[in-house]
This record gives structure tokens, C-alpha cells and sequence, in this order.
């Protein structure tokens, strides 16, 4: 039986293209999506020849509607198609202050939009299947305001919350999801953001992250943090969370809240 094809968003480089050859060396065929298209044409080849699987393709430029439907349409109508990795990404330079409109705005259509659509557009199939996986790309900074970035960290924490609520929904129907929690990686992201990591501390190498990130997809983790050392620490995070939960009432005002 041949293996399920893999389709991966912002495939050109870093995260997204060691995906693209990890997939690869376990002969998944794959489809390749970015803007650009001369990079991903060039990484498709390589990797055919060295792995011998079939490399489609896709240029798209997924804060761009007509882009995006097209991807979407792939996701819904390829049953070969099995596993999504929504990587795509952009960061955010500057305090909230700082930040223009249409920076914003493209900020938010990338990692938010674009990412949700994408997943809406191939889960019904997956449920119809009973079986399929989904990868959501977030970042350690949707756990860190202290962090300073403040939109994007917002996004993150978006795509975290989004990936527990689908795996809640979808896991008993057979479909895996997975958020993906990186903190600094090296790769071409902090550039076309126009931030100078020269000064910052020593962050992974992407093929390390990739790597742990796939353990835990093996694993069928429904979050994975690979740089996190002390795996209890958020165990205790979710323990914490549930007891809050339980002290919610939803019909009783709390008692610091109430006036005479």
C-alpha cells in the first residue's frame, strides 16, 4: 500500500522545507506549497531524485484569497492527500504601538486565516475517512506576553488553542492533531521580519526541531514543545488550567466581586 501524501504550507524553507525532506526520506509523495516558486522547483527536484517519490509543486501566496481557494480546492478534492503540515508563518518586529495596519493585517491572514481555512478545508474528508493528520505550526511565545511580540505571540496562541479544540473534536473520529510549540529556530523568518538575532541567545537548529517535532507526531502527542526540557511542567500547565475550570460558576458571581 502506498503511503499517504504529504502537503506542507511554507515549504521553500526552513521548518517547511526539512518537513519536505523528512516526509521524503520516509517516501511519502508530497506537495509543496510557498510563494516562491523557483525554491520550491528546485527542492522538489532534489528531492525526487534522492528519494524517488512524486513532488508536486504549488505556488500560493496564502494571505491572497484566489491563492488560498486554490489550496483549499487540492486539500478537499486529492484523497491522496493525508497528512497537512499548516507551517506558514510570518513574525512581528516592533512593540504593538509600533505596528502598521497592513502589517497587521498580513500578519493575521498568514498565521491565523490561512491556517484555519486550510484545516476546515481538508478535516471533512479526514472525518469521512476516519483517519488523517493535521499539524498546526505555533510557537512558544502563545505561553510568553513577557515576550514582546505581542500580535504575533497572539496568532501563536491562537493556533494553540485552535489545535487543542479540533484535536478534542476530531480524535475520537480518527483524525491526529498536533500543535507544534518551537521557541528560536534558525531560519529565514527573523530576516524577512527585520529582526537582528545577533544579539540574542542560542536558538535550535531547524533539523533538530523538525526531528523532535516528528517524534512527538510518531508519538501522537497533541502538543509538542521540543525545546522544553522538564515535560511535567506542562502537565502541570493543563493541571492547573482543569482545577481553574472547576472553579468557575457560571451562576455565582465570585465573592471578591460582590458589593453590600
Amino acid at each position: 500500500m502506498s503511503k499517504t501524501t504529504v502537503l506542507i504550507t511554507g515549504a521553500s524553507t526552513g521548518i517547511g522545507a526539512v518537513y519536505a525532506e523528512r516526509f521524503a526520506r520516509r517516501k511519502h509523495d508530497l506537495v509543496l506549497v510557498a510563494r516562491d516558486k523557483t525554491k520550491l522547483e528546485k527542492l522538489a527536484e532534489r528531492l525526487r531524485q534522492e528519494n524517488g517519490i512524486s513532488v508536486d509543486v504549488l505556488p500560493a501566496d496564502l494571505t491572497q484569497n484566489e491563492d488560498l481557494v486554490t489550496v483549499e480546492e487540492r486539500l478537499r478534492e486529492d484523497s491522496r492527500i493525508g497528512i497537512l503540515i499548516n507551517n506558514a508563518g510570518i513574525a512581528q518586529s516592533g512593540s504593538f504601538t509600533d505596528q502598521a495596519p497592513a502589517a497587521l493585517e498580513s500578519l493575521i491572514a498568514l498565521n491565523v486565516t490561512a491556517l484555519t481555512r486550510l484545516a476546515s478545508a481538508v478535516a471533512p474528508r479526514f472525518v469521512q475517512a476516519g483517519e488523517g493528520s493535521i499539524v498546526n505550526v505555533s510557537s512558544v511565545v502563545a505561553l510568553a506576553p513577557e515576550f514582546a511580540m505581542t500580535v504575533y505571540g497572539a496568532t501563536k496562541a491562537f493556533v494553540l488553542f485552535l489545535s487543542q479544540g479540533m484535536h478534542v473534536e476530531l480524535s475520537p473520529k480518527g483524525v491526529y492533531v498536533q500543535a507544534v510549540l518551537p521557541a528560536g529556530t534558525y531560519t529565514e523568518i527573523w530576516d524577512r521580519a527585520g529582526i537582528d538575532i545577533s544579539n540574542l541567545s542560542q536558538m535550535m537548529e531547524v533539523g533538530e526541531l523538525v526531528d523532535a517535532a516528528l517524534a512527538g507526531f510518531d508519538s501522537r502527542e497533541p502538543v509538542t514543545i521540543p525545546p522544553l526540557n522538564n515535560a511535567t511542567r506542562w502537565d502541570s500547565l493543563e493541571s492547573a488550567r482543569q482545577g481553574l475550570l472547576s472553579d468557575i460558576r457560571q451562576s455565582e458571581v465570585a465573592d471578591r466581586y460582590k458589593t453590600v
